[in-house]
């Protein structure tokens, strides 16, 4: 199977996710999505890993919801490995696990552009891949054409889905000033 694995700390889920896992397992082409919930990113400060089992839940909930058929699964594999949560670690878990499956890492362009500072970055680009949707403010074919300079061999895919201009913190700072985000969240 091809397995799109889409992991974030999703606090919380909004419709910019849900759109993203629609495109992956129509358009995108994926047989199935495996939405991680990371209990805590090594490059961000400011979340809890301790919130990580409660994030899962919630996304348990609200995957269920959108995607009854099971093409979406929530993956609780990060929330039983040890700290720090490095991608590669969870791409080389899920292969283990799973060594029939292809496994494709779903980024958005702001990470893509950063990606030269995660953990082996260059194994998950040529071991693994890439697909990158695109975000608001960057140019997501120079920078795909920056890295491919470097090693012609990355396997990144520039996904044609739809942007979407909402992000979890946007949420969070709306529910801080006392606004109601429920038209926002999956």
């Amino acid at each position: 199977m091809n397995i799109a694995v889409y992991s974030g700390s999703f606090n919380p889920l909004h419709i910019g996710h849900l759109a993203i896992m629609k495109y992956l397992v129509g358009e995108g082409g994926f047989d199935r999505v495996y939405l991680i919930v990371s209990p805590k990113n090594p490059l961000k400060d400011g979340i809890s890993s301790a919130s990580g089992q409660a994030r899962y839940e919630a996304a348990i909930e609200a995957v269920n919801r959108h995607f009854p058929h099971g093409k979406v699964k929530v993956d609780d594999i990060e929330l039983t490995m040890p700290e720090p949560h490095y991608t590669i670690r969870t791409l080389d878990a899920l292969h283990e696990r799973e060594p029939g499956n292809e496994f494709t890492l779903v980024m958005g362009a702001d990470n893509l552009a950063d990606i030269r500072r995660w953990r082996d970055y260059k194994k998950i680009l040529t071991e693994y891949s890439a697909a990158v949707y695109p975000r608001s403010g960057y140019d997501l074919d120079a920078v795909k054409e920056d890295l491919m300079r470097e090693d012609a061999s990355y396997r990144i895919t520039i996904l044609k889905a739809e942007t979407v201009d909402i992000s979890s913190t946007a949420i969070r700072n709306a529910i801080a000033a006392g606004e109601d985000p429920s038209a926002w969240l999956m």
